[in-house]
């Protein structure tokens, strides 16, 4: 039955769509010598197979499908509010992948888009343009790696080795790189950088194994972490987020114990923690796509459009994450 079920689905990018813009570029030429087996569609526009109607973005996780674009507007985004700033004025982000490898039961990214495809544009250039733009007014903090796991598809596009050299020449920018990947070994050998931050979002063993489908284990992205702390790099921890599951305390107390004893937590920058949220509009999509999942039928309250536990219980749980945490991270390291 396994083997019949695997049949049904396409390998991943079996099929490749291919803007007529972007097969002017380079990274679209490396790309495509890779994937030399995959079937190669010209088209005029991504959003003519990416944003089409009637797509079940819970299939095409099963079987995604690459494409390559020029993106022209809208390259770099103002932080949203739900995101966390770390204190940061001027704080931005970009989306040069829309989409992720990963098939997290929870995230968001299912609400958001219509498909599951992978749009991946390869205009970086432009990107780095319009940093340089917002350089001359301000300082800026950026995060790369929100809509996606962009240290994740590495092998594919060296793009957060790019993204490094860009900050290595550009002082007055504060980049983050957010993963679940155990892929730090990618760029493990470029020369540490004191204004990039590599983040890792942790999860309790069961809760990866359970909702976060095809991610490393905890493992697996510890020792990410002990190797990018012994290079020199700063690291931030991300446990956002929070689910309230059986056995919640449990969980995540053996989750920070288990982190902590084999992280000094004196070497981290900061730590994030942060409870289930997402848009309300998003949620009634995703419990569309998966009617059977635990985590998106909880009954939630929603609060100004955006779906999290109520109050008390929210609170609850922050308190005992921060109560764990702060046993091993100075207190003026934890952001909520």
């Amino acid at each position: 039955m396994q083997n019949l079920k695997e049949e049904l689905f396409a390998r991943p990018f079996s099929h490749i769509y291919v803007e007529k813009k972007a097969l002017e570029y380079n990274l679209t030429e490396e790309i495509l010598s890779r994937f030399k087996s995959s079937k190669v569609v010209e088209i005029e526009h991504y959003k003519d197979v990416f944003s089409r109607g009637n797509q079940d973005f819970y299939l095409q996780k099963k079987s995604p499908k690459l494409i390559l674009a020029v993106k022209e507007d809208n390259l770099i985004y103002k932080g949203a509010e739900v995101c966390q700033d770390f204190g940061n004025k001027h704080f931005y982000y970009t989306s040069i992948v829309m989409n992720c490898i990963y098939d997290c039961e929870y995230c968001y990214l299912q609400g958001m888009y219509t498909s599951a495809n992978i749009v991946l544009f390869v205009n970086i250039d432009d990107y780095f343009a319009k940093v340089k733009e917002l350089l001359k007014e301000h300082p800026v903090y950026l995060c790369i790696s929100y809509d996606t796991d962009l240290l994740a598809f590495e092998g594919l596009t060296n793009y957060v080795r790019k993204f490094i050299q860009f900050a290595m020449e550009n002082k007055d920018l504060t980049m983050e790189i957010r993963t679940k990947s155990g892929n730090f070994k990618s760029i493990k050998d470029i020369e540490v950088q004191d204004n990039v931050i590599l983040a890792w979002t942790l999860s309790p063993e069961g809760i990866i194994k359970n909702y976060e489908d095809k991610t490393p284990c905890l493992e697996r992205r510890i020792k990410d972490i002990k190797d990018a702390l012994d290079k020199g790099w700063k690291v931030r921890l991300s446990f956002d987020p929070i689910l309230y599951i059986k056995n919640w305390r449990d969980e995540y107390k053996t989750l920070v114990e288990e982190v902590f004893s084999k992280i000094d937590g004196e070497k981290i920058l900061d730590v994030s923690i942060g409870l289930f949220r997402v848009s309300k509009d998003y949620l009634k999509v995703m419990r569309k796509q998966r009617p059977n999942s635990i985590v998106l039928n909880y009954p939630y309250h929603t609060f100004a459009g955006v779906c999290s536990y109520d109050r008390e219980l929210g609170k609850e749980m922050l308190a005992y994450l921060y109560t764990l945490l702060k046993t091993y991270v100075d207190q003026g390291k934890i952001y909520m």
